[in-house]
């Protein structure tokens, strides 16, 4: 053979190796990808099914109210799966910016006891003027997100 076929040969060994190692790449990709895919989708059932029992806890008074809207707000921050679009969730968002100045657990501690009442004399008033609109986006969400 001459050289130019052995160039050619080589090339063309060359060129299969490539595309295996691309196809092997490719397929590592695809996997991957998946995976990710599988945990997300994991995740967001979790995230679903939290938000769902916060809601019924809300609902049965099984939680405080601004705590229960606290941790449904951050959990729907987290949360990227499917939601029905007649949810209306604002109350849960309006209810944590009110509240996210207010220290918790030894921050909580820490406050003097003027500090305190202070703090609780607005936590009452939002229950108390904002709780039929945690009612009704809590029954929602009792019913899952989508």
């Amino acid at each position: 053979m001459q050289m130019q076929h052995w160039l050619l040969l080589a090339g063309l060994i060359i060129i299969a190796a490539l595309t295996c190692y691309a196809l092997t790449l490719w397929r590592r990709v695809w996997r991957i990808r998946t995976e990710r895919q599988a945990q997300e989708n994991e995740r967001n059932e979790r995230l679903a099914k939290d938000i769902q029992l916060i809601a019924q806890s809300l609902l049965n008074g099984q939680v405080p109210l601004i705590e229960g809207s606290i941790r449904i707000k951050v959990l729907l921050d987290n949360y990227a799966g499917p939601r029905r679009e007649d949810l209306d969730l604002a109350i849960f968002t309006e209810i944590y910016d009110q509240t996210a100045h207010i220290p918790t657990h030894s921050g909580w501690k820490q406050l003097s006891a003027a500090e305190r009442k202070l703090h609780s004399r607005l936590m009452e008033t939002l229950e108390r003027d904002h709780q039929e609109q945690v009612q009704q986006a809590a029954s929602q969400l009792a019913n899952g997100l989508d």
